[in-house]
């Protein structure tokens, strides 16, 4: 049995599925069933053999690889879908709901249209679900998204001058804590360590193991140790450099921990 991780948008989060007899390479399509349907999508990783075991949980299967019929009947549905999205918005307009529509998706068989957006607080949108439904004779879900996944979706470049990671390599959005922002020794000030979103910036989630480990034998701020025969209170952590500076009676001392050891 193969198990492998498809996408079903550049953008999107890996979902894992078996397949019996099938032996598929990266970046080909597939047809996948899940809980929704049949889904259009393509493959993006095989699971190395000694991997399978970690896959506990019942997945479902790979129905085939994509023929040009299915391509076809994929690209009809993104078009369909990026209507459908014009029409919810002019929909919401009318019922006077403060919603703001970022993205609109088809199942493969159509059997559910799936919309997601943003507004500032709940909103009530029963019977804009009514009228959809009524218009497309399809099952809708509308599925409010927070300002992350908003950021993930439309985009944009970060303060450090490249692509935001949510909406360029990054398959899951993980929580993201002050704590981490702690850690590397960042001033806690909301516009030095919040991205475009509004929120903690991604990037201090997957550093934050290294950050740790680079802290180990590390003194911290406000510590009073001897270095020289001198006694001095750490005012700077150079967490990455292994570096701190010390205060001995107003002599500021740069103190290398990589070739110093405290006493």
């Amino acid at each position: 049995m193969n198990i492998y991780g498809v996408k079903f948008s550049e953008k999107g989060k890996i979902y894992y599925f078996t397949a019996s007899g099938l032996n598929i390479n990266n970046n080909v399509c597939v047809i996948v069933n899940t809980e929704k349907g049949l889904q259009y999508g393509k493959v993006v990783q095989k699971v190395a053999e000694q991997d399978i075991a970690n896959f506990k949980d019942t997945l479902k299967e790979i129905v085939r690889t994509t023929t040009k019929e299915d391509y076809k009947k994929h690209l009809q549905n993104l078009k369909d879908a990026d209507s459908s999205l014009k029409t919810a918005q002019k929909l919401a307009r009318e019922l006077s709901l403060d919603m703001r529509f970022l993205t609109a998706s088809f199942t493969f068989g159509k059997k559910q249209l799936l919309f997601t957006f943003t507004a500032d607080e709940r909103v009530d949108f029963r019977e804009l679900t009514r009228k959809l439904a009524s218009i497309y004779r399809t099952r809708i879900e509308l599925r409010q998204i927070g300002a992350r996944d908003k950021a993930c979706n439309v985009g944009g470049i970060g303060p450090c001058g490249r692509e935001l990671c949510c909406s360029s390599f990054l398959t899951s959005l993980e929580s993201v804590s002050m704590n981490m922002a702690k850690n590397q020794n960042l001033a806690l000030n909301p516009s030095k360590i919040n991205g475009c979103c509004g929120r903690l910036f991604c990037c201090l989630a997957y550093e934050d193991q290294a950050y740790l480990e680079a802290q180990k034998g590390l003194p911290s701020v406000g510590n009073v140790i001897h270095y020289e025969n001198k006694k001095g209170k750490v005012i700077s952590v150079d967490v990455l450099n292994r570096k701190i500076k010390l205060d001995c009676n107003n002599e500021i001392i740069e103190v290398d921990m990589n070739n110093e050891s405290r006493q």
